[in-house]
């Protein structure tokens, strides 16, 4: 989440020009805006996940939904601003989001 803030107040030194990095529907504008939410999203899916299974005392069994979170909050953000960067990156999307749906179907919560 502190990469999602500083993500976010560095960005946010240039939203106010309306034609920054091709406008506010640009490809580049549009994959850095996802990046930075990305910071915020799967951070709290993370945090109701750790909650839920403390909750319910099933730590032993979190391995691979916890492996599978930690590849989805650090490959989001990447392949965001990678495809910000140069947009072929984009076919790379199944990674994080698979990581994360798998993670979320071996999770014991």
């Amino acid at each position: 989440m502190l990469f999602g803030c500083l993500a976010g107040a560095v960005q946010g030194l240039f939203f106010r020009n309306e034609n920054w990095l091709g406008g506010y529907g640009s490809w580049t504008r549009r994959m850095l805006r996802l990046g930075h939410i990305s910071f915020f999203g799967i951070a709290f899916i993370n945090i109701a996940f750790a909650l839920s299974v403390f909750a319910l005392g099933v730590e032993k069994e979190i391995y691979i939904p916890s492996k599978m979170f930690l590849i989805g909050a650090v490959g989001m953000p990447l392949v965001c601003y990678l495809s910000a960067i140069k947009d072929t990156f984009r076919h790379l999307f199944f990674i994080p989001t698979l990581s994360v749906i798998v993670g979320d179907r071996k999770s014991v919560v």
